[in-house]
């Protein structure tokens, strides 16, 4: 049950109209990285962590509600930036105001032009925000990522909230209003905030890695393959241990002769690892078992409900956790 209450999470203010921000900032509104494709992601990969993961349901719930207001935030301050254009729009006699508005007549046929190419504000909507991105492309339920396993939904959303923080680093590079950029700060500082959230949610699932079921060929989950031809560079990515497997990375200098000497990989023994074909599998296969039954466990075989009404409403802290 969502309640709507209407004052705004953040105080968003701005000093003066200012309608080619507004544009830019319907990148977060409608954009594939804004607030509307966050609050839907979370929102849809909640359904399916409800039961066997109650205390990842009430994390996503609770980020994806937030990031409605921040929805919210975004939408009056693109709104605030276009005072005074609807009413001028409106206005069917001849007035200079529009051109004071804009900074004078070249600033005008400057915000023609651009209506002619992007016609959200001056054409569409009449001085409001629409659900597209700074460019006029509608939003799409295709920017919604949902995988139903949540190590695989963790790691997207943390890289989503990656995303959403350099948008709002970049587009303060664009508007010298103080209150408009404290609001961005505002809003950039709880993309930070979320990543940490779901960073700490991922952990609390043990195993996580590799994200899901299968564990990855023993053969191959080592290998770096020197594809390109030029200046070579070692690193972490190719030098040393791989960072969740603890296995030795082996260099292939030579892809191509190594794929003719080992039959197109198929021959390709097992190196720089401990795990092996038949480790892999016996914890697949237990891996597996966990995970079945956490989901199974937590579904009733009849008289199945969403919410209990009325009924004390218990905390298990531990709950979702895999060990």
């Amino acid at each position: 049950m969502f309640y709507h209450v209407k004052d705004l999470q953040f105080n968003a203010r701005v000093s003066k109209p200012d309608p080619r921000f507004a544009r830019l900032l319907l990148e977060q509104f409608g954009g594939p990285n804004g607030e509307l494709k966050a609050a839907m992601q979370y929102f849809v990969q909640a359904f399916s962590v409800k039961n066997p993961y109650p205390d990842q349901y009430d994390m996503l719930m609770d980020i994806a509600t937030e990031e409605f207001s921040h929805l919210e935030i975004v939408g009056a301050t693109i709104q605030m930036l276009l005072d005074g254009v609807n009413g001028e729009l409106k206005d069917i006699a001849d007035s200079d105001e529009m051109m004071t508005l804009l900074g004078g007549k070249s600033a005008k046929e400057g915000y023609i032009h651009e209506a002619m190419v992007n016609p959200q504000f001056g054409v569409l909507s009449g001085g409001g925000p629409r659900l597209t991105d700074s460019n006029g492309v509608p939003w799409m339920g295709s920017y919604v990522n949902a995988n139903g396993d949540p190590t695989v939904d963790l790691r997207s959303n943390i890289a989503a909230e990656s995303r959403a923080k350099i948008v709002y680093e970049y587009l303060m590079k664009f508007t010298d209003d103080p209150s408009v950029k404290e609001t961005l700060m505002f809003l950039m500082t709880r993309e930070i905030a979320h990543y940490q959230m779901f960073e700490a949610a991922l952990n609390k699932i043990q195993p996580n890695f590799p994200p899901g079921i299968r564990q990855g060929d023993p053969r191959y989950s080592n290998t770096y393959f020197n594809m390109s031809s030029g200046t070579d560079f070692k690193g972490p990515w190719n030098d040393g241990t791989s960072t969740q497997l603890g296995e030795t990375w082996q260099y292939v200098a030579d892809p191509l002769a190594m794929v003719e000497q080992t039959n197109g990989l198929i021959d390709k023994d097992i190196e720089g690892t401990h795990r092996t074909m038949e480790s892999m599998k016996e914890a697949e296969t237990k891996l597996g078992e966990i995970r079945s039954k956490e989901i199974k466990s937590s579904i009733p075989d009849k008289d199945i409900q969403w919410s209990t009404y009325g009924e004390e409403k218990k905390n298990d802290g531990d709950k979702g956790t895999l060990l």
